[in-house]
This record gives C-alpha cells, sequence and structure tokens, in this order.
C-alpha cells in the first residue's frame, strides 16, 4: 500500500537521538536562555548547543550532498525537529534558518555561488556558521508582490555600473540570525532587495548575498516574548555595497520568497506539534496525580478526560499534515505552495488552541513559572504570526494557487504537481497586475 506512516528503523532512531540531544544538551542552553533579561544573552546561551549540533551535521543536514550538506529529506528533518522544538522551538528556528538562506541557491543560483557559499557552511570547518534570512520590514512584508513599486519590499539596490557593485540603503526589520553572534552580521545574509524602483514586486525584486564584514550594515537586537533563544533584529543599511557576483533571482525575488516560505511551511507546522506535544504531555501526567481538593485525579473526571482526548487528535492530525506536505515537498523539490501554506496555518493555529487547552487542565498552576506551561504558552503564541504570517502571507500562496484554472482539490490527494505562476501572485491587492 502506498499510503505508510509507519517510521524506517533509520527515522525511528534519529527520533529518539535527537530526542536524547535535545534533553541533554539544548535543554539546559535553553533555559538559561529563556530566563535572561538581555535578548542578545538569551541567543548567546544557545551558541554551546549550536556547535554541538554543528557535530552533528544539523545546521547543514539539509542542503544537497554535492556541496557538503546532509542531503536529509524534509520528512527525516521534521521528524528531527518536532524533537527540538518539543525542548526549545528557538534553538530549532536558529537552525532552520540556515535552511532558509541557503537552500534558495539550489534553486536560483549557479553553480558557483551554490560552491561558494554552501560550500563555506559546509566545509568552512565553522562550528558556529550562521546564515541569516534577510526579508522583513519593517513597513510590513505581507503585500512584498504588490504592483507599486512603492508598497512591498523598499530595501533598494541601485546599481553602481562603474564598480560592478549594488549600493544597498533601507531597513529590515525581524531578519533571523543576521546580527551573528557578536553583532558584527551572519557569516553570510541572503537580502531581497528591490532592485528595480519602476516595477512592482513581481519584477522589481531580487536577492542578494551579504556577506559579514560589509560595510554599512547595523544590528539592534529585538526583545521578544517568545522564541527567545533565536536572534532576530534591525538591520540598516547606509550605502553597503555588494559585489554583482552575489546577485541572485534577478526579478524573481517574489518567486524565491514564496518558494522559501513553502519550503519552511512543514517545519513551522512541526515545531507547533513540538511545544504543543510538550504541554499535552506535561498536562497529561499533571492529571493523573493531581486531585483538585477531589479524592480522586483529575482525569477520571469526565470534562478532563474528554479534553485530553481532543487534544491528543489534534496533535496527531496536525503531526499528519506536516508530514504530508513535507513528504510533497520532497517529491517536487519545494514547489507546494499551497499545501505548504494550509499546513503552516492549520497546525500553528490549531496547535495555540492545543496548548491553551492544556492550560486549562492545569488549571492556575499553569501560569506559575516554576512550571514550564507559561513558557509553553508564550512559544505558542508566535506560530500564527512568524514565517510569513498566516494571515496574510501564507493564506494568500493558498488562495493564489487555488484560483488558477489548474487546480483542483484532487492535486495534493493524488499528489500530483502544480506549478507555481507569478499570475498566483497578488491575490487581495486589487490590481494584480505587475
Amino acid at each position: 500500500m502506498a499510503i505508510d506512516f509507519e517510521m524506517t528503523s533509520q527515522q525511528r532512531k534519529l527520533k529518539y537521538d535527537m530526542r536524547e540531544f535535545a534533553h541533554e544538551v539544548v535543554a539546559p542552553c535553553a533555559e538559561r536562555g529563556d530566563a535572561s533579561p538581555d535578548p542578545q544573552d538569551a541567543f548567546l546561551a544557545m551558541k554551546p548547543a549550536f556547535e554541538s549540533a554543528h557535530k552533528l551535521g544539523l545546521p547543514t543536514s539539509f542542503l544537497p550532498k554535492k556541496y557538503g550538506g546532509g542531503g536529509l529529506k524534509n520528512v527525516d528533518f521534521l521528524i528531527a525537529a518536532e524533537e527540538l522544538c518539543a525542548v526549545d522551538p528557538g534553538f530549532a528556528t536558529t537552525v532552520l534558518v540556515n535552511g532558509l538562506a541557503l537552500m534558495p541557491l539550489t534553486w536560483y543560483g549557479s553553480e558557483a555561488q551554490c560552491e561558494r557559499w554552501i560550500g563555506q557552511a559546509t566545509k568552512s570547518g565553522k562550528s558556529d556558521y550562521l546564515a541569516g534570512w534577510v526579508v522583513s520590514e519593517r513597513g510590513g512584508t505581507a503585500n512584498f508582490d504588490h504592483p507599486s513599486p512603492n508598497a512591498g519590499i523598499q530595501l533598494v539596490a541601485d546599481f553602481d555600473a562603474a564598480n560592478e557593485e549594488y549600493v544597498l540603503n533601507g531597513e529590515k526589520h525581524w531578519p533571523c540570525n543576521s546580527g551573528g553572534w557578536d553583532l558584527k552580521g551572519a557569516d553570510t545574509n541572503l537580502c531581497v532587495v528591490r532592485t528595480d524602483r519602476t516595477k512592482g514586486g513581481k519584477g522589481g525584486l531580487s536577492a542578494l548575498l551579504v556577506d559579514r564584514g560589509t560595510a554599512g550594515i547595523t544590528y539592534e537586537v529585538i526583545d521578544k516574548v517568545g522564541h527567545r533563544t533565536c536572534q532576530n533584529v534591525t538591520m540598516t543599511f547606509k550605502n553597503a555595497r555588494v559585489p554583482l557576483e552575489n546577485l541572485l533571482a534577478e526579478g524573481d525575488g517574489d518567486l524565491l520568497i514564496n518558494r522559501n516560505f513553502t519550503w519552511s511551511g512543514p517545519v513551522a507546522s512541526i515545531a507547533s506539534v513540538g511545544v504543543a506535544r510538550a504541554a499535552f504531555e506535561f498536562a497529561l501526567n499533571w492529571s493523573k496525580t493531581f486531585t483538585g481538593g477531589g479524592s480522586t485525579p483529575i482525569i477520571n473526571h469526565q470534562g478532563v478526560g474528554n479534553l485530553l482526548a481532543e487534544i491528543a487528535g489534534k496533535i496527531e492530525a496536525a503531526r499528519y499534515m506536516s508530514w504530508k506536505a513535507a513528504h510533497y515537498m520532497d517529491k517536487y523539490d519545494s514547489e507546494g505552495q499551497a499545501l505548504g501554506g494550509m499546513s503552516k496555518t492549520f497546525s500553528g493555529e490549531l496547535m495555540q488552541q492545543v496548548v491553551f487547552d492544556c492550560m486549562r487542565v492545569v488549571g492556575v498552576n499553569a501560569v506559575d513559572k516554576k512550571f514550564p506551561m507559561e513558557r509553553y504558552y508564550r512559544e505558542a503564541l508566535i506560530f500564527p504570526l512568524y514565517d510569513a504570517g498566516n494571515l496574510a502571507m501564507q493564506r494568500r500562496k493558498v488562495w493564489g494557487v487555488m484560483a488558477d484554472v489548474a487546480y483542483t482539490h484532487d492535486i495534493y490527494a493524488d499528489c500530483d504537481p502544480i506549478e507555481f505562476k507569478k499570475s498566483m501572485e497578488g491575490f487581495g491587492l486589487g490590481n494584480r497586475s505587475s
């Protein structure tokens, strides 16, 4: 039978090896990091865990073997990511963003660019190599594909033909990893920029690889309520110069954004499952010992038992949808824009409710900071908001695919391909022409 949810022996080993790593190595660092009032210190607390993860090949596990990566399939990476996120989703985000920054090279970069930048990550021997994904802006990024050149992405890259360089001016808000361990920049940052001031989002955007040490860039750390152990910054560009050879996806920055957030969709989805699973395990164990002042543990009460049963079912549903989306990404090289968006929005919002329902089981003790439930709640707040945001970018992507004449409800059930085109962008923005 083609439909099979049973793990292979290798996948089961990966799961339990990663669970051990998460509890033994990540958890102590994450406990210190989350408790730190300084956001950069919270990030730095994770550096020993990151270096240990590098020895396992985790930060480059999803990159192609031909460039020195692990060649791990998306489904396998999800199995590992769930275990990390059940302990600390912030750390898992740091690892994931290395992929968000480098995976686009495999789709839009030249062979020389892949050899150079992916090779730096996989072959340099640096155990703390960081790559940043730089797309979000303070004015908002949801309308990146807007037909007006004055909307969406406004980090402008003007070409200096005499020196064969792009000159960058503007600001990015929320990029992850981009400040690096020392706030002097990640080893490389993949920046989506406006290379044509006259075109809208469907033709005016491109991507530039900005290396560490590039002059004219400053970094300011953002303090967050959740995912405190990963770093988000505001990047300010003032006449920062980047060589022409660092350009990729010229005029197709919009497609790069959509495909990248498609690749990350199932990972964000399984991240929410990991946090919800951790909350459920705590609530279930609590219900088996806590009496609430009665004569028997509260799991013996119908209301609690029914709620726990519902919670368990929702977690299973979200996990399998994540696996389905990842399997489709493996089959079609991350061209599953609608399914990735469906997975991310469905799971992120459902698991946020699941975590709150777990808190209802625990009761008022859930907000006592000596227990982990308040942290699970803070982490769960992030999932509908990050990774392209559920309300706008992710759902608009699904909308655009569904509106196309080629879309049918059987596409994903039959695991058939559907090409993502620029005509699928711009929905909800009025005039959708470029």
